[in-house]
């Protein structure tokens, strides 16, 4: 009995996850990156030291461009995490998504500590200003590390290391520091097939990286790209991985995907600010899977789509799973809008599943919105355990066969077979537009297999019927 007693303590202990934290900084001269509204610090349980935490500035929301603020590090265990306001005083904050229960402890008149049982994304709210608030990026623990050394690496920290550039490179090494392409066109940095970028903490990109027509591809690491054209386009390629790192204020798209199957992107952080700015757009792509991502962006963010400008084929197989979405302007979701107007019997975009997502504001006509245009045929959509909060002048669900003159050539063929599950709201309901499902005409129209299933709005049944408009 002894003997089973001690097996089963040494078992329990070696599953024991010892808490730590991991921080990063860019070097000195980079400061025009760092903002001066918040100080930051963090230490992992068991710990007695407070490891300050490099605060940077990001630009949001479209109609007035402010200035906000993000902390990011990695942790394992329980964490705390102390944000001092330099700005104003500790008074009404707000810790968000709701969904997560955190509630600050205010430690003195500027300073308050929250604690992390595990990785989130968290938006910092003072007195409900949400232009100039601090979102904590907690990641899980970087568990892949790399070295410029390696074999077939360059290292684009090097002496002339735009020069060694070689057909078959296992991996692009970017280090702390600033980097910008100096020969390149368009500041644009191509990655071959079997290749590995790597984004050292504290290293910022100022380029987008563009794979094309390749396989095996991954970028990954805890570094930044900052203001590229886009900041990943993935194109006519397969496996492709994009993990970790964080992306500033792209004038067009986070992530723009054409044509390509078996694409991940996990743990990414985006902020944007301009027209067309969106998340993640991708078109006529399949196998994708979205996980654990914070995009707060001007436009959608995440939107897809059929065939749009050199891409044809249909879309199939998208899950999206545990992200927070924040759009300043236009659709947490958009599906639907641009298909294959010139085809005989259109394009099929089905089976996605969109689930445990947080969509923390919204002001547009619907914050789950299908807009099926150009011949499109959309079906087998679930979304399901959805929470939703900050939609202002916003339907919940918007359903529409369309022919729009901006973005179409002809109306959508048709939508069916949706379901909408598990869906929380919790906001103040004179904000709240009434939901719709909308015909183009007789034959291009909405199915009849809509489904509503458990969906509250401050804890009161939703009822679809009362509730929805059909046009």
């Amino acid at each position: 009995m002894k003997k089973k007693i001690l097996s089963t303590l040494m078992v329990m202990a070696c599953l024991t996850v010892t808490a730590q934290v991991k921080v990063w900084s860019l070097p000195e001269k980079d400061a025009p990156y760092r903002s001066d509204a918040y100080e930051v610090s963090v230490r992992a349980e068991g710990d007695t030291e407070w490891k300050q935490v490099e605060v940077l500035r990001c630009d949001v929301d479209l109609k007035r461009v402010q200035q906000a603020a993000f902390a990011e590090f990695d942790m394992q265990g329980k964490a705390y995490v102390r944000v001092k306001s330099k700005k104003c005083k500790v008074e009404n904050i707000i810790v968000r998504p709701s969904s997560r229960s955190i509630t600050p402890k205010r430690i003195d008149d500027e300073t308050i500590e929250i604690i992390l049982d595990k990785p989130e994304y968290l938006s910092v709210e003072f007195d409900g200003d949400r232009t100039h608030n601090l979102h904590i990026f907690a990641n899980p623990m970087l568990d892949e590390h790399h070295t410029p050394d390696e074999p077939r690496a360059i290292n684009w920290t090097a002496l002339n290391s735009q020069d060694v550039f070689v057909k078959d490179a296992s991996m692009i090494y970017f280090g702390p520091g600033v980097h910008k392409p100096k020969d390149l066109p368009s500041e644009e940095i191509k990655i071959p097939s079997n290749c590995t970028v790597y984004l050292a903490p504290g290293a910022v990109v100022k380029a987008r990286l563009i794979v094309d027509r390749a396989e095996n591809v991954r970028i990954i690491g805890r570094g930044i790209l900052d203001h590229p054209l886009r900041g990943i386009e993935i194109t006519y390629s397969k496996n492709v991985l994009v993990d970790g790192i964080t992306v500033l204020n792209p004038a067009h798209y986070t992530v723009y995907g054409g044509q390509s199957e078996d694409i991940t992107l996990r743990h990414i952080k985006t902020f944007s600010c301009r027209s067309w700015s969106d998340g993640f757009d991708l078109m006529c792509c399949r196998h994708v899977r979205i996980e654990d991502c914070f995009l707060r962006t001007s436009d959608d963010c995440i939107a897809l789509y059929n065939h749009r400008w050199w891409y044809w084929g249909g879309t199939e197989d998208v899950e999206v799973t545990r992200c927070t979405m924040w759009p300043d302007v236009a659709h947490p979701v958009n599906i639907g809008s641009h298909g294959d107007d010139r085809s005989e019997t259109g394009e099929t975009l089905q089976n996605v599943r969109i689930h445990d997502c947080d969509i923390v504001y919204s002001r547009t006509d619907a914050a789950l919105k299908f807009s099926c245009g150009d011949k499109n045929w959309v079906r087998d959509v679930r979304f399901t355990d959805i929470r939703l909060e900050g939609l202002e002048e916003t339907a919940l669900f918007g359903i529409a066969v369309v022919f729009g003159s901006k973005y179409n050539r002809a109306p959508g063929n048709g939508i069916d077979d949706i379901t909408f599950e598990n869906i929380c709201v919790t906001n103040d309901t004179t904000q709240l537009r009434p939901s719709f499902i909308s015909d183009y005409d007789a034959t291009h129209r909405v199915g009849d297999r809509i489904s509503f299933k458990n969906v509250t709005v401050n804890g009161e049944t939703w009822n679809p019927t009362k509730e929805i408009k059909r046009q």
